[in-house]
């Protein structure tokens, strides 16, 4: 199973507004530049996240989006989901169907990893997630170097 990129970017995009909550709503434009994401498919993925009630807009100067829950009310699982990411392992996509129209030898082991990574990512926190020192420090490095190129 690999998690694409749109899962990656969700996660990635909410844990940059849940780290900036405190300056307001957070512009799509600063969080491309901070995460390298295309401003492009951000907007595709902010209208999921915003439609499954994760993201507020505000519009306006000083607009951008903010969560609509608290960051412990978001779990990482809430994101992938949101923007329609499959945390599926298995090879038939759970069907039961993987060889020849039936099950396959493997197919319950793929199906537990899924259930195992699901329970994980639903008992994560965004909160959680943003709280680690190494995210901090990555985010700390992030704004200072957004703060010199505003500098510059």
């Amino acid at each position: 199973m690999k998690l694409s990129t749109r899962g990656r970017y969700a996660v990635t995009a909410m844990c940059d507004i849940a780290l900036h909550h405190d300056k307001g709503p957070v512009s799509l434009s600063e969080i491309a530049e901070r995460q390298g994401i295309s401003l492009s498919y951000l907007e595709q993925l902010f209208t999921s996240l915003r439609d499954r009630g994760l993201v507020k807009s505000t519009r306006g100067p000083g607009g951008g989006y903010s969560l609509a829950v608290g960051s412990e009310e978001i779990a990482i699982a809430d994101v992938i989901d949101a923007v329609d990411e499959s945390l599926d392992t298995t090879r038939c996509g759970g069907s039961a169907d993987c060889q020849d129209h039936q099950r396959c030898l493997t197919h319950d082991l793929w199906e537990n990893l899924s259930h195992q990574i699901r329970n994980y990512l639903s008992g994560i926190s965004l909160a959680q997630a943003v709280s680690n020192a190494h995210v901090l420090e990555v985010s700390n490095r992030q704004d200072y170097r957004m703060d010199r190129m505003e500098i510059v």
